[in-house]
């Protein structure tokens, strides 16, 4: 099977619209109330390792209804106005995730650079 469109297309195409941002640039952020920290790593990595101090838990699997706010599980911060700062374990899904959510209408959100080894490497802030 071929595809016409495979992940390394899709990364670049996605790299070619989002923002991303530095560990260090996000580390800045985790007090600012205008902003808010998206984990969407699934539940099992979530429990191992704990999230950002602060985070919202929104699975890359249901992201596009916790971002709807016509769906019955909508999550309240994608509606708050605020800049969405998203992250997974290394980068990759939140690359793809961003691009989405732009996709979507929303245009305040993008990623950190190496996810959450990124964050727990350089001793960002967690909580389990």
């Amino acid at each position: 099977m071929i595809l016409k469109r495979g992940f390394k297309q899709l990364m670049a195409e996605a790299n070619a619209v989002i923002e991303t941002i530095t560990v260090q640039q996000a580390m800045h952020l985790v007090a600012d109330p205008a902003t808010v920290f998206v984990d969407i790593r699934e539940r099992h990595e979530v429990e191992r390792t704990g999230m950002i101090k602060g985070a919202v838990h929104a699975p890359r699997g249901l992201l596009e209804f916790h971002a709807d706010p016509e769906c019955p599980m909508h999550l309240p911060a994608f509606s708050a106005g605020k800049r969405l700062v998203l992250y997974c374990a290394s980068g990759g899904r939140s690359t793809l995730a961003v691009k989405t959510l732009l996709d979507m209408g929303l245009e305040n959100v993008c990623h950190i650079a190496g996810g959450f080894n990124a964050w727990a490497q350089a001793n960002g802030p967690l909580e389990r």
